[in-house]
């Protein structure tokens, strides 16, 4: 590894595991506006093909931010510039999950160094809940 670089593609940065509960999907709620009652209500969450509460997509996306990673420190100074997820299966309060991020690419592109990760939140069975990416650009400043 280089100076310029401390990392390289193929590194694997983990962040802690939760067990998701129903305070973290009701503030959740209140924190971004979305109070869709698949997240909270149980009577409504009986009538969807899950048949409980669901975690907020965007909820166990911010889990694989980067700040929140173990190693993050190794990288240097970065910006956040794009992400794109998609969820496979449903997340619900008791599930213990844990986000799994692997630094799959870096580049240059008009003298700009960019770092891009691929993202997943697995469960306590060790199944993808949902996968992704972000794409970083690192700043000297």
């Amino acid at each position: 590894m280089s100076a310029e670089q401390p990392v390289q593609e193929g590194d694997v940065f983990e962040g802690p595991s939760k067990t998701l509960t129903d305070a973290h999907f009701l503030f959740f709620s209140a924190l971004t506006g979305d109070v869709h009652p698949m997240h909270y209500d149980v009577e409504y969450a009986k009538t969807t093909p899950v048949g409980k509460p669901t975690a907020h997509a965007l909820l166990l996306n911010s889990l694989t931010a980067l700040g929140a990673l173990k190693g993050r420190d190794r990288i240097g100074r970065l910006l956040f510039i794009e992400q794109g997820s998609r969820l496979i299966a449903p997340a619900l309060v008791g599930d213990t999950v844990r986000p799994v991020t692997v630094l799959e690419r870096i580049w240059r592109d008009k003298g700009e160094l960019y770092y891009r990760f691929k993202t997943s939140v697995v469960n306590q069975r060790g199944e993808t809940v949902m996968d992704g990416f972000h794409i970083y650009r690192a700043f000297e400043h």
